[in-house]
């Protein structure tokens, strides 16, 4: 049995953080050790929480478009995992979800990178996930970070949360649209194609 197979049942299973999860624990991520591509975002929110399907929102819906992959091949865990920061919904707060719970990056992280051989692109999302990915990076702004995005391309990209609620960051910061994303939508393309050669 592969070894991801085994440590992918014992996250799934995790109550490590139980007492914290308003909704209760349902760990959401998608590994496989053929992966090429790493999406690593903050935490589920409440409606991939009920689906237990990684970006099933309009967050999800507008990072497919900026990565510019239909569901089939976003979903295909041998070609993209889904590792967030934190595998539950951690419950909201004044400003918007909560962070991360801090068990899981303890917990599983280092250990399910480990077994994530192949992967040749990081699609960073926000600034926890930009703290452990980009070591460094955590008090850096999330602008800053992900203005710096040549510093890492092709290897990572520091994006920030597509949500329809960061409409305003997207205005006061065309060059996203305009650089960015036709250079990470190539970078992601290439990817796949030469991991199907």
């Amino acid at each position: 049995m592969p070894p991801l197979l085994p440590l992918l049942h014992d996250i799934r299973a995790c109550r490590a953080c139980e007492e914290y999860l308003p909704l209760g624990p349902r760990p959401v991520l998608v590994a496989d050790a053929r992966a090429r591509i790493l999406v690593a975002g903050q935490a589920p929110g409440t409606r991939v929480h009920a689906t237990g399907i990684p970006w099933n929102d309009a967050s999800g819906r507008r990072l497919r478009e900026w990565l510019g992959l239909a569901p089939e091949v976003f979903y295909d865990p041998a070609r993209v995992a889904i590792v967030p920061m934190g595998f539950c919904y951690p419950g909201s707060g004044p400003s918007g979800d909560r962070p991360p719970r801090p068990e899981c990056r303890r917990l599983w992280h280092d250990r399910i990178f480990a077994l994530l051989p192949n992967l040749a692109l990081r699609i960073v999302i926000g600034r926890y996930a930009l703290a452990y990915h980009l070591p460094g990076r955590g008090r850096a702004s999330l602008t800053d970070s992900v203005a710096a995005w040549r510093t890492w391309a092709p290897a990572l990209y520091p994006l920030p949360h597509p949500s329809p609620r960061n409409q305003m960051w997207l205005k006061r910061n065309p060059w996203f649209a305009a650089e960015l994303l036709p250079d990470l939508r190539a970078t992601v393309a290439r990817v796949l194609e030469d991991a199907s050669l």
